[in-house]
């Protein structure tokens, strides 16, 4: 029974620390700025990107490939979110973003977290 019931709690594997995403988004800045009201770079800002229609950024020149996921209804979900992080170009197979994508299950839950906070 014990073991049933510790295979029922979440593991601290996959628990979010927003803190530590935080810091995995320091892996962004060389392209995207996390605030308010700021500037895009080479990607758009991502201030409230979570719940965001994707190419919704007015003045930033998104890729053909991203403007028609966007026309389909493409929004950023944490589950669309998950799968473009882990990697882009399965996603948006002609788009812009040069990142290769994030591996690491626990960088990537703690990244979630925090652009959760971004709002």
């Amino acid at each position: 029974m014990v073991v049933a019931a510790a295979a029922a709690m979440p593991t601290v594997a996959s628990a979010q620390d927003a803190a530590a995403g935080q810091r995995v988004f320091n892996q962004c800045r060389a392209c995207h700025t996390p605030d308010q009201g700021g500037r895009n770079g080479v990607g758009p800002n991502l201030w409230g990107i979570v719940g965001r229609p994707a190419a919704s950024i007015e003045g930033f020149r998104y890729s053909a490939n991203m403007r028609e996921l966007a026309a389909g209804g493409l929004t950023w979900t944490e589950d669309r979110l998950r799968p473009y992080i882990t990697n882009p170009k399965a996603v948006v197979p002609q788009g812009s973003m040069s990142f290769a994508g994030l591996r690491n299950e626990q960088q990537l839950n703690d990244l979630i977290a925090y652009l959760n906070t971004l709002k």
